[in-house]
Formats: structure tokens, C-alpha cells, sequence
């Protein structure tokens, strides 16, 4: 059984404080041997940039001068990962888990995370896949100089538990990743369902359809 909610446009700041604190009160009953309700938690961040806690300064291509300009956020956070971009038209999903819950490691279970994307954005008619050497998820996977991420993920767990997740470009303004280099390639592009399908999608049927695949898959 998985607890799916929806906390809308968050800041970044916040949603991290929140997520954090349903993270540790899941250890420490996993601790205890209490049982974890497993939770997926839909969002939308203003502008923000986080860089992960293996991530490279270098990949910011302007000083934070540029980006308080341009009001985008800077943080660097304990995910997994290089650094990204989070901003309105894309779905941020952070699913707090007990792996065991699922007889699954974490190798298995970021493969899964890109499987819910590839399931989800083919209903759209994008075939997308994975790119070897690079977590998240892939348009033209393996075709040097059309590659393009349409989906991030990074992930950080503990005892099993998860926390952060994965970032499904919609509607997003791409031109945001003009500040870095995403997840730290130099050759790689970035996309959104809108720029691959040409229209303008409805958030909440994504996340609708996110759900439903998420039950498909983790059960």
C-alpha cells in the first residue's frame, strides 16, 4: 500500500525540511521495527538549482550574482547525482520507501524509478530508455549528439529508506539548463514532453498517470 500525496508549488527550502523529517521518523521506526507507510509526494518547485553531494561547482556556468538575477535558488543537498534544475512545468516526485518492503535493493529500485518514467511518458507516444553511465531517463538514447534527459534521478537512502527521487520534465522551461551543465554532461541535451509532442500538458493528468504506473510497478 502506498500513500500518494500532493503538496503543490513548494519551495525547494521547505519541501527538503518536510521531506527530511518524514525520511528520519521512517528510520528511526524502521529502527524500532515499527512498520513504514511507504509515500509518494508530487511537487512543483520555483526556480532552483541543487547540486548533489558528489556534484561539481564547475558544472554552474554563471555566479550565484547571475542566478539571484534571475531568481533561481541555489542549494546543495545529500542526493546522489551531479546538479539540476527544478522550476514550474516540471513534476518532481519523492518517494519515501522501505525497500524491503519491496524485496528490492537500490540499484533495483532506480531502475525502476526510470521504468515508471518510460511507461508513463510512452502513453504520450516518446520512446525514451536508458543511457549507459548516466542514471535518469533518455530520448534517443546511444545517438551521439541527439541524446537528450527528459527525466533526472537521484536518490539518497538509509537503512533501506529512501528520500529525493526523480524530476519528469512537462511543460518546463528548458532554457534554465543554460545555467549548468545537467548532471554534468558537456554533449547532452535536455527535453520536455511538451517540446517532444509540440503541445502543452496538464499537470495533474501527468501526476495521474505517474500514480498509476507507480501502483503497477511497486507492489
Amino acid at each position: 500500500m502506498i500513500n500518494f500525496t500532493d503538496w503543490g508549488i513548494i519551495p525547494y527550502s521547505q519541501a527538503y525540511e518536510q521531506q527530511k523529517t518524514i525520511f528520519e521518523r521512517a528510520v528511526q521506526d524502521k529502527i524500532n521495527g515499527k512498520a513504514i507507510q511507504n509515500t509518494v509526494i508530487f511537487c512543483e518547485h520555483p526556480h532552483v538549482i541543487t547540486i548533489g553531494k558528489n556534484g561539481m561547482l564547475s558544472n554552474l556556468l554563471f555566479p550565484e550574482k547571475t542566478l539571484k538575477e534571475k531568481k533561481v535558488e541555489l542549494y546543495k543537498v545529500d542526493r546522489g547525482g551531479d546538479v539540476t534544475y527544478h522550476g514550474p512545468g516540471q513534476i518532481v516526485v519523492y518517494p519515501i520507501f522501505d525497500l524491503e518492503s519491496f524485496s528490492i535493493g537500490l540499484k533495483d529500485y532506480i531502475h525502476l524509478l526510470e521504468e515508471v518514467i518510460i511507461l508513463a511518458i510512452a502513453k504520450y507516444g516518446i520512446k525514451s530508455g536508458r543511457l549507459t553511465g548516466a542514471s535518469g531517463v533518455w530520448i534517443d538514447a546511444g545517438q551521439t549528439g541527439k541524446e537528450r534527459k527528459i527525466a533526472a534521478i537521484g536518490v539518497r537512502s538509509s537503512r533501506y529508506v529512501t528520500m529525493h527521487g526523480l524530476a519528469l520534465n512537462v511543460n518546463t522551461d528548458l532554457n534554465y539548463f543554460r545555467l549548468i551543465n545537467p548532471c554534468g554532461f558537456t554533449n547532452k541535451g535536455v527535453t520536455s514532453i511538451a517540446n517532444e509532442t509540440g503541445q502543452n500538458m496538464d499537470m495533474e493528468s501527468v501526476k495521474l498517470l505517474l500514480t498509476d504506473v507507480f501502483k503497477q510497478l511497486f507492489i
